[in-house]
């Protein structure tokens, strides 16, 4: 599926900013086999003093920006075209849930995509007894990996509601699953700390989500969302598997991958330091249109 993608990010200040430095992680992926950026531009207005674009570690484009001075406003703006053939899995190739420990410790390797950096604490997400406890009550004997991450996925697309005012970006995974409500960022997270309980490794994606209008009603400029979802690695056979528990599906070509961490604090979009003296009105707007 091929896709123009547009998104813009506003910030503004009120008494003006001072400087400030940002890492932005909003360029769509290459993925072999999967995904193809096409084309792609970031612009920043108003200029910004420093610029560097580079890949971090675990290979997203990243744009490292500095402003030297005050400015009331920030717009970052982004073009793209993306072809999608990213498709779920037709078999399941995965090993039964018990023998994942000894596929995991034949993998040698310590690369960014390595399954090893994908199972312990990361930075904004621990294993915690309640979420391994919630992820153990789904599996069934004799359940494969790819089994044990769609049940857990589809338990928290049952369990918890999507509710848009119910967290921050900052709210601790723990307590929104104690509240069981959060968004796209709550439910990644903690599917993720839920899986690795159980050994699987898991990792957080930042992208954007093609939706379709209600029947009958057109579709919206700038209505589309940026979203976040799942991978787990499900076996050296099938390798990395993507899944959203907040549609309870395994992504396919309607979600387009913009960066892979093990956390949100991995691929945050925007992050950084400013020097202000209020906070800061932020609106977005985002498209992703398909083109056949």
């Amino acid at each position: 599926m091929l896709y123009d993608i547009g998104l813009t990010i506003d910030y503004t200040y009120d008494p003006a900013s001072g400087a400030g430095r940002h890492l932005l992680r909003l360029m769509p992926a290459t993925l072999a086999g999967h995904q193809r950026l096409i084309a792609g531009r970031l612009s920043v207005d108003p200029a910004p003093q420093e610029r560097r674009d580079g890949r971090d570690f675990w290979g997203n484009a990243v744009t490292e920006i500095a402003f030297r001075g005050g400015h009331e406003r920030e717009r970052f703006r982004l073009t793209a075209r993306v072809d999608c053939t990213a498709k779920a899995p037709e078999l399941d190739l995965s090993p039964p849930i018990e023998r994942l420990a000894k596929e995991l410790a034949e993998v040698r390797s310590l690369g960014p995509g390595a399954p090893h950096h994908f199972l312990g604490p990361s930075g904004r997400l621990r294993p915690w007894a309640e979420a391994t406890a919630y992820a153990r009550a789904q599996l069934q004997p004799g359940m494969t990996t790819l089994a044990v991450v769609e049940a857990v996925g589809q338990a928290l697309h049952r369990d918890m509601t999507f509710d848009a005012e119910a967290t921050t970006v900052d709210t601790d995974p723990a307590e929104a699953f104690a509240r069981r409500e959060g968004v796209c960022q709550d439910f990644s997270q903690i599917m993720i700390a839920a899986l690795r309980g159980l050994g699987v490794p898991a990792g957080y994606v930042s992208g954007f989500l093609r939706t379709t209008p209600p029947e009958g009603r057109e579709r919206l400029a700038g209505a589309d969302a940026m979203h976040a979802w799942v991978r787990a690695w499900c076996g050296i056979e099938a390798g990395w598997v993507a899944y959203d528990p907040t549609n309870a599906v395994l992504a396919a070509t309607d979600h387009v991958v913009v960066a892979t961490g093990r956390d949100y604090e991995d691929v945050a979009p925007v992050r950084g330091v400013l020097r202000i003296a209020a906070a800061a009105q932020t609106r977005q707007e985002v498209d992703v249109i398909p083109l056949g």
